[in-house]
């Protein structure tokens, strides 16, 4: 058979070229990879040698605001762009929407690597160096009781396996352990532990290409405005600093932009847009 008579019984049996579409591609990303610290003051934060060397690199806010206190509150909010009634960081379970729906619906790929994380669906609030309550998605009811979607919460030593085999998903949700993200040992330790983790991937090209990684803090030190260390670095990111105040709704509003999927209808809707950041 000609490709002509192809093509007309692919139409006659009710096909179209856009079943056979490629997936388009994100606005200003192809990737965005979250790696989220602990408990810091933005002052202290600046001061550390990768910190400082990602904010030069990147766009580099001085006005970038935690939601809240204590550290869950402002994981939900992050991931579904409300507080929902979280006030604590006790093991709580919501049936609201989130990010992880919004990305699943459209089709793109998603993946929380948290280290220590037992895997399994685990919901205890600890083990090990993991602490539950800087896992958002586990406590979506919508993920947790799904195995399929449940899967996609994986140990972070998952990370440079997927990053090896060119398998990372469109949307990386990093949640280093309570020594690593500096809650339990400072931001210095934790900075030092980044570098040597993330500098690598950072100073690759291929890694980079159409990839954003995104570093923040869930809060900082106590008091004040809650401003926080908030920085965004990729190839398609015009290096600069970014005065205008913005919050974790403003980084969720960015990604649903991204992606055209859509809104949650809370305050990501309301955020501080991000401002022209890219190249």
């Amino acid at each position: 058979m000609s490709i002509l008579k192809c093509i007309v019984a692919m139409f006659s049996f009710g096909f179209s070229f856009q079943a056979f579409a490629v997936p388009q591609v994100g606005k200003y990303f192809d990737r965005a990879i979250f790696v989220i610290f602990e408990n810091t003051n933005y002052s202290k934060a600046i001061q550390q040698p990768f910190l400082s060397e990602l904010a030069n690199r990147g766009a580099h806010f001085t006005d970038f605001r935690a939601v809240t206190h204590p550290s869950q509150p402002n994981y939900i909010a992050l991931t579904s762009g409300s507080v929902n009634g979280v006030s604590g960081n006790g093991n709580v379970n919501l049936n609201v929407a989130n990010i992880a729906d919004l990305l699943d619906a459209k089709g793109r790929t998603w993946k929380a690597y948290v280290e220590d994380y037992p895997g399994n669906c685990y919901t205890g609030s600890s083990k090990s160096g993991y602490a539950r309550k800087h896992n958002p998605f586990i406590s979506y009811l919508s993920i947790q009781k799904d195995p399929a979607r449940c899967a996609n919460i994986v140990n972070a030593d998952q990370f440079e396996q997927d990053a090896a085999g060119g398998s990372l998903p469109d949307y990386a949700f990093y949640v280093p352990n309570s020594k690593h993200s500096g809650h339990d040992t400072g931001v210095p330790y934790a900075d030092k532990w980044y570098a040597q983790k993330f500098s690598p991937h950072v100073n690759d090209p291929v890694f980079m290409e159409n990839t954003v990684l995104i570093s923040t803090f869930d809060e900082n030190g106590g008091g004040g405005k809650n401003q926080i260390y908030t920085s965004i670095v990729g190839p398609n990111v015009r290096p600069g600093i970014v005065s205008e105040t913005a919050n974790f709704n403003s980084i969720l509003a960015l990604i649903e932009e991204n992606w055209e999927l859509g809104n949650l209808g809370k305050e990501d809707v309301t955020a501080p847009a991000i401002p022209n950041i890219w190249q």
